[in-house]
């Protein structure tokens, strides 16, 4: 591991405030204005959400010891990918990534949390040990670990947000609501009218803006949104496999359905063949992110493509300039999504 840099780094030893010979850390400000480091950070950045005496004197106390930033260049050439666990998806961010940072000559690290969630707090801590020039996440960080990569001057770009942010925090995600919509406006399109979907789960934002499109599309046909129409379930193929067949044994079955993955569309598909449909002549189905594997598939899937690359390259070029001090013109960014028409849709068959 690379030695840590000075400047802000408060692993050195330090004396009790107000010894000269103590370093002027960010948490050296914290202990002297009897505040705490996040605090500290957020009259650095000039953020909202301290109070004005409070604000006051700690900018009295960063202007009497001549606390400064380090340097930008100080820090490695390296940025910094953190993902939960590098999945189906993490391939193509990850090529996003490096294809950016190799056009600037940044390297990368890759971090993965793991499943064990309880590691992050540990992972993040060798982060900031190693001080990267600045970081894209993948996995969701929380407010407490933000607010340590700010104190430590590095700056982040969250991926694909699962929920929602303070302000001014940088993001790239993508539209994910019309592509919600324009998928259910395909099979609208095509002549379904019982269309069901397989929602994720509520708790993350772009699947809630996925159902919304859905819903969107189907109120603008004046098409009824039976609540029994959407299952809500993981996103995953079991997860699909399961809500698919719950969905197909119905006494009147969906003719169309939505997924909120391409994964739960490969357990739609299953499903399908289980109680003995076919697609598309019996079921049309759509998924979302456009996957390799959604063209490889029989027949292949109509989906949502979700351009992972790209925003992968936007959030690598926003990290990269942030890192190097530039202005930002736009901290959040969407991509527009694109259906991809495939063989797995068709228009309903006649007397159903």
């Amino acid at each position: 591991m690379a030695e840590p840099v000075s400047g802000e780094q408060d692993a050195a030893p330090e004396r009790p405030p107000g010894d000269p010979a103590r370093p002027v850390t960010i948490s050296y400000i914290a202990e002297s204005a009897g505040v705490s480091v996040p605090t500290v950070s957020k009259v650095i950045n000039g953020r909202s959400g301290v109070a004005a005496d409070t604000r006051a004197r700690v900018e009295a106390l960063i202007k009497q010891h001549g606390y400064r930033r380090p340097e930008l260049g100080s820090r490695s050439n390296m940025m910094e990918l953190v993902f939960d666990e590098v999945d189906m998806w993490g391939v193509e961010i990850i090529r996003g990534v490096t294809q950016s940072a190799r056009a600037h000559g940044v390297g990368v690290m890759l971090t993965e949390f793991g499943p064990r969630r309880d590691v992050a707090r540990y992972q993040i801590d060798d982060t900031l040990s190693r001080r990267p020039a600045c970081v894209v996440t993948v996995a969701q960080l929380s407010d407490e670990q933000r607010e340590q990569l700010r104190a430590k001057g590095i700056p982040f770009v969250v991926f694909d947000p699962t929920v929602g942010l303070p302000d001014g925090v940088p993001y790239v995600g993508a539209t994910n609501w019309n592509g919600g919509r324009s998928a259910t406006h395909h099979l609208i399109e095509l002549g379904h009218r019982r269309i069901a979907m397989v929602a994720g789960p509520d708790r993350v934002l772009f699947c809630r803006a996925r159902l919304d499109g859905y819903r969107a599309a189907m109120e603008a046909a004046r098409l009824p949104v039976d609540p029994a129409a959407v299952v809500r379930t993981d996103l995953t193929r079991d997860a699909g496999h399961a809500a698919a067949l719950e969905l197909l044994r119905r006494r009147e079955r969906p003719t169309a359905i939505l997924t909120c993955n391409d994964l739960q569309a490969l357990g739609v598909y299953q499903a399908a063949q289980a109680v003995g449909l076919r697609i598309p002549a019996d079921l049309s189905v759509v998924g979302f992110d456009d996957l390799p594997i959604a063209a490889l598939i029989d027949p292949p899937l109509t989906t949502v493509h979700q351009p992972l690359t790209e925003m992968a390259v936007a959030a690598t070029e926003l990290a990269i300039a942030l890192g190097r001090g530039e202005q930002a013109s736009r901290l959040g960014l969407e991509l527009a999504t694109t259906l991809t028409i495939r063989e797995s849709t068709a228009p309903p068959a006649t007397g159903r």
